[in-house]
């Protein structure tokens, strides 16, 4: 359905050993911030990703728990790789704006589950596409809610 460069090689890779990992570095070569937050990518599908990243000092605050805005990061990565294996070629995305919010202190690793409760028709006009995204920590307790709106438009022909 998406990025034949992106999900594509998702789903060359995922299955292999390393592969996750593999294919978490390669994507933090192509956007290097988010290398920032560590992420390991677990699942992506259509409509659905998971990603993971440790807590370590590179993402500490001042009290020592996960940064909200590496929290931010953990979320985009999350919306942007289900945005590639969502969207068709025929079409492209560009994140719009983010609402968050902060719910718990993240004291441990996280999780960022980017969730679509339906996979929209991507016709000939531009829309918006909210896409909600639900962080948890190691525990499985809710600690950042966001949703990411992304302006998903037909690409022009060559």
């Amino acid at each position: 359905m998406g990025s034949p460069s992106t999900y594509g090689l998702w789903r060359k890779l995922a299955a292999k050993p390393g592969g996750k990992q593999l294919f978490s570095a390669a994507m933090c070569l192509r956007v290097p911030y988010f290398g920032t937050v560590l992420p390991t990518i677990r699942e992506i599908r259509p409509g659905h990703c998971s990603v993971t990243a440790p807590k370590w000092w590179g993402v500490h605050n001042h009290i020592r728990t996960f940064h909200a805005i590496a929290a931010c990061n953990l979320a985009e990565i999350a919306m942007g790789m289900l945005a590639e294996a969502t969207v068709p070629a025929t079409h492209r995305w560009l994140p719009k704006g983010m609402e968050v919010s902060y719910v718990a202190k993240a004291g441990t690793g996280l999780r960022a589950i980017a969730e679509l409760p339906e996979i929209p028709e991507f016709g000939s006009a531009g829309f918006d596409l909210p896409v909600p995204v639900r962080i948890v920590d190691s525990r499985g307790t809710e600690v950042v809610t966001a949703t990411i709106t992304v302006w998903v438009t037909p690409r022009k022909a060559a």
